[in-house]
């Protein structure tokens, strides 16, 4: 049966299966509404999620079986902000080691080795930026998502010595008073 078949709720293991992965907000701070689609540049891995607070959270993404590690799949994220703040940015950044900024050794990134801003998208924002070194983050500006709006982010994860398990925090960015 393909993973992809699914996807419709959690596993009992309360991960989210699509493609050759499986997701968690495990770690808290967000709640996965729904995700679908395989990967590929035509269907996407799509997550809905919603955010409560305006503060970073992590999604843990595992392959979802040991012997089928893949080098690279196209990523979607909805949020929906419940924080009921307005975000003037965002960030999205992978880490292999939690709480460990990915560096150029791990081969973790967002498409660094064939850079392709096609592949990078966002309704809410008109600007991003690829910050390859010294971690590998995507940051989004130039545009807001105000409270119990969707915002909708489009990118290319590659990972040249895949890892079963790594980490995709995701940085909502409020006005500084």
């Amino acid at each position: 049966m393909s993973l992809t078949l699914i996807s419709a709720g959690p596993a009992d293991d309360g991960r989210w299966y699509a493609g050759d992965y499986s997701f968690s907000d495990e770690l808290g701070g967000f709640r996965i509404l729904s995700i679908r689609g395989s990967g590929t540049t035509a269907d996407p891995i799509e997550i809905e999620e919603e955010l409560n607070s305006a503060t970073p959270v992590t999604l843990v993404i595992r392959a979802a079986r040991q012997t089928q590690l893949q080098s690279a799949f196209h990523l979607s994220i909805v949020t929906l902000n419940r924080s009921g703040l307005a975000w003037i940015g965002f960030d999205f950044e992978l880490q292999e080691i939690l709480g460990k900024p990915s560096d150029f050794y791990d081969g973790l990134s967002f498409g660094q080795i064939q850079p392709n801003a096609a592949f990078i998208s966002s309704n809410r924002f008109d600007h991003f930026e690829s910050q390859f070194e010294r971690y590998d983050r995507l940051r989004f500006d130039e545009g807001h998502v105000d409270p119990l709006d969707r915002s909708k982010f489009g990118f290319f994860v590659t990972d040249v010595t895949p890892v079963p398990e790594f980490y995709l925090v995701e940085d909502p960015r409020i006005p500084s008073t």
